[in-house]
């Protein structure tokens, strides 16, 4: 989790790292919510916009959703709610992006819905955990994964050992990857991982 205390803010950690949902505000010093989500869209950041506000007229909901925003919460809000409602964004991505995408990793094509990654005539099923660390690397091509993000996305903790499967898995991927010389993970150091191609 990242705290902004500004839209300027929220827009260059979205820059910096990945998120699988983004609770924003409307009312923001610098850059307000409808900015930010706009801005974001237009440079193709696809990640989950919930907007937290005071207003319900329908002219605002409307404008929300035209400039990318996915859901709305309205103060006061019960937190629990707010879980909830984050919990389905989050799952609603990742459902879509496994059932419809295809990512084009050099001269690899990824699969996550059938976790086949393949090269000419060559297929690969890779096992659930490795295929979703990939898929996680694969959403946010060319920007750093955060190392503890991703852990406490897939693993539920950042603990040590579960670091050290993760490195395990990273390992798996880069031989995947070695018939193309284009295809990179790299190691950002004390931050995360970039898959790079």
């Amino acid at each position: 989790m990242h705290l902004a205390y500004d839209g300027v803010q929220a827009l260059e950690a979205v820059k910096r790292e990945s998120f699988n949902v983004i609770v924003s505000d409307i009312m923001m010093p610098n850059l307000d919510g409808y900015s930010l989500a706009k801005k974001l869209r237009a440079e193709g950041y696809n990640t989950p916009i919930l907007f937290l506000t005071a207003r319900s007229a329908t002219e605002d909901v409307v404008k929300g959703f035209e400039t990318g925003g996915n859901d709305f919460l309205k103060k006061p809000f019960a937190i629990d709610e707010l879980i909830v409602r984050v919990k389905a964004l989050a799952g609603r991505l990742q459902a879509q992006e496994s059932a419809e995408t295809v990512y084009i990793i050099g001269r690899y094509e990824f699969i996550p819905a059938s976790k086949i990654l393949r090269i000419d005539n060559c297929e690969t099923i890779l096992p659930a955990r490795e295929s979703e660390v990939l898929l996680r690397l694969c959403r946010d091509a060319g920007k750093t994964v955060n190392t503890s993000a991703l852990l406490k996305e897939l693993w539920g903790d950042d603990n040590y050992f579960n670091l050290r499967s993760l490195n395990v898995y990273i390992t798996r991927l880069r031989n995947h990857f070695k018939t193309d010389h284009t295809v990179e993970i790299e190691s950002v150091r004390g931050i995360g991982y970039k898959l790079k191609y």
